[in-house]
C-alpha cells in the first residue's frame, strides 16, 4: 500500500506557507532598546522620497544609498519570541489598547524601520552582481520587487493605534505574498546566466568554479531568510487562536522527533513516487525531547537531508533488491548546547572530488523544471516537491543556511562506496544573533 501525501506543498501546518529569511550583519540586539525605540513612530525615516516624477529617480536612488548605509539590528530568537510575548514593553506606558495590540504596535514601527534598511542593502547589491548576473531578466524582475518594498515602507504612515497598524498588517501581507517566489526566480536568473556562458564559452565551460557568485547567493538568501522571519512572525503574531505552544512563527515545544516523523512520511512519498519503491527509516536517540524552534526550518532541513538519502540508497541498491534502512539519531538533553540530529544512509557516497562543492547553488548536473516551463515556474512556490527547484541542488545549501540563522550548522561526512552521514546541529539557546550579510 502507497503512502498518500500529507500536504502537496510539503510544509508544517503552521497556517502560512514556510518561512524562510535572512539578515545581513552588524551590530548584536540589545533585547529592550530596538522594539523600546519602536514605540515612538514620530520618528523620521531618513531621506523622505518625493513624489515629484522630475525628481523620484534620483530621490529614489538617494534614498536607498542612504538606508543601505544604515545600520542593521540583528535579533535573536530568544528576543523574538519574548517580544511576541510583549515582555519586552515599557512598564511605564499608560494607553488604552491592550498589551496584545501594544506589542504588535511595537513590533510594526521596528518592522517599519529596520525592513527598508535590509531591502535597500539588497537592491544596491542586486545592481551590482558579478559576472553579469545583474542583468538577467529573473534578477532585475526580484529587483524591482525589493525597490517596489523599500518604496512601500518608506511612504507608509506612522504606526500610533490600532488602525495605522492594521494597514500596515495588510502592506506586509501584500510584501510577504509578492516575494514569495524571490527563490525560485533567484534560481531562474542563476540558470540563464549559466546558459549564456555555456554558448559564450562551450559546453566545457565550469560555471560551479565561479565562487564570487555562490558567496552572492549565500549573503542574499540568507537575509532573505531574516526578511521573511521578521514579517512571518508579525503575522502570524496577528492570527489569534493560535496552535498551543506557538508564539508567531515560534514552537516553545518543538519536537524533533514528531517533526522528524512528518519529514519522513513525506520524503517517503516522494521517493516512491518516483522510483518506485523506499527504504525504511528508524528514529533513534531521545523522542520526547522539546525545545524552542522554527518548527518549518527544521522541517525543510530534515526533509531535504531525507530525500537526498532515500534517494540515493534507492539508486544505489536498485528497487529489486532489499533496501538498507536509514537511520535518524536525535541527541538532546536540557544541558545541551545544541539539539545534534545525525541522518545516516548507506546510498553509496559522494565521491571526495565532490565534496568541496555539494554546498555550492552552482553545482549540479540537473535540468530544472522552469528549464522547461517557465509558465508553471512563474507561479510556483519555492519548496514545494514540485517547485522547479526540485532536482537543481539547493537543497544542501539552502539547509546550511537555516540551522546557521541561528547559531547552529550543517556538516557532511561521507564515505564513497558505502554511504553518508549529516549532522544537523540546532542551538537550543536560544541566544545567537543572526548574521546580518
Amino acid at each position: 500500500m502507497r503512502l498518500q501525501p500529507r500536504c502537496t506543498r510539503a510544509v508544517l501546518p503552521l497556517g502560512r506557507p514556510m518561512v524562510r529569511l535572512v539578515l545581513p550583519q552588524t551590530q548584536a540586539f540589545v533585547p529592550l532598546a530596538p522594539f523600546a525605540r519602536a514605540m515612538s513612530p514620530s520618528a523620521p525615516l531618513s531621506v523622505p522620497l518625493r513624489t515629484s516624477s522630475t525628481h523620484v529617480v534620483d530621490d529614489l536612488e538617494k534614498a536607498l544609498q542612504s538606508a543601505a548605509q544604515m545600520e542593521q539590528t540583528s535579533v535573536t530568537l530568544k528576543a523574538t519570541l519574548e517580544t511576541g510575548l510583549g515582555l519586552l514593553l515599557p512598564d511605564n506606558q499608560s494607553s488604552a489598547l491592550s498589551r496584545r495590540q501594544r506589542t504588535l504596535i511595537q513590533i510594526a514601527n521596528f518592522l517599519r524601520r529596520e525592513l527598508p534598511v535590509r531591502l535597500a542593502r539588497r537592491v544596491v547589491e542586486l545592481k551590482s552582481l558579478p559576472g553579469g548576473l545583474d542583468q538577467m531578466p529573473s534578477v532585475q524582475r526580484v529587483r524591482e520587487w525589493y525597490q517596489h518594498s523599500f518604496v512601500a515602507i518608506r511612504r507608509s504612515d506612522p504606526v500610533v493605534c490600532a488602525e495605522s497598524e492594521a494597514r500596515f498588517c495588510a502592506l506586509l501581507e501584500e510584501i510577504y505574498e509578492r516575494h514569495a517566489p524571490t527563490l525560485v526566480t533567484m534560481a531562474h536568473g542563476v540558470y540563464q546566466l549559466k546558459g549564456q556562458m555555456d554558448k559564450e564559452h562551450g559546453p566545457g565551460f565550469d560555471f560551479g568554479a565561479r565562487s564570487e557568485i555562490h558567496q552572492f547567493l549565500d549573503r542574499f538568501y540568507m537575509s532573505r531568510i531574516g526578511i521573511r522571519i521578521l514579517i512571518g512572525q508579525y503575522l502570524e503574531l496577528h492570527r489569534a487562536p493560535q496552535a498551543e505552544g506557538y508564539v508567531g512563527l515560534i514552537n516553545r515545544h518543538t519536537s524533533p522527533a514528531e517533526i522528524a516523523e512528518q519529514a519522513i512520511y513525506d520524503a517517503k512519498y516522494l521517493c516512491e513516487r518516483t522510483h518506485g519503491d523506499a527504504p525504511e527509516v528508524l528514529i533513534y536517540g531521545r523522542s520526547d525531547g522539546t525545545f524552542t524552534y522554527i518548527p518549518s526550518h527544521l522541517y525543510y532541513c530534515l526533509f531535504e537531508l531525507l530525500k537526498n538519502s532515500l534517494r540515493a540508497v534507492t539508486e544505489y541498491h536498485g528497487v529489486d533488491s532489499s533496501l538498507p534502512p536509514i537511520k535518524v539519531i536525535i541527541a538532546d538533553s536540557e544541558s545541551n548546547e545544541d539539539v545534534v540530529i545525525k541522518v545516516s544512509d548507506e546510498g553509496g557516497g559522494i565521491p571526495r572530488s565532490h565534496m568541496p562543492r555539494i554546498f555550492s547553488y552552482l553545482f549540479t548536473t540537473a535540468t530544472p523544471a522552469f528549464g522547461t516551463n517557465n509558465a508553471a515556474f512563474s507561479s510556483a512556490g519555492d519548496h514545494g516537491t514540485d517547485s522547479p527547484l526540485a532536482g537543481l541542488g539547493y537543497g544542501l545549501p539552502i539547509s546550511r543556511t537555516y540551522a546557521r540563522y541561528f547559531g547552529g550548522d550543517l556538516n557532511i561526512m561521507s564515505m564513497e562506496g558505502y554511504g553518508t552521514d549529516a549532522f544537523l546541529h540546532l542551538s537550543r539557546l536560544g541566544n545567537r544573533a543572526e548574521p546580518l550579510p
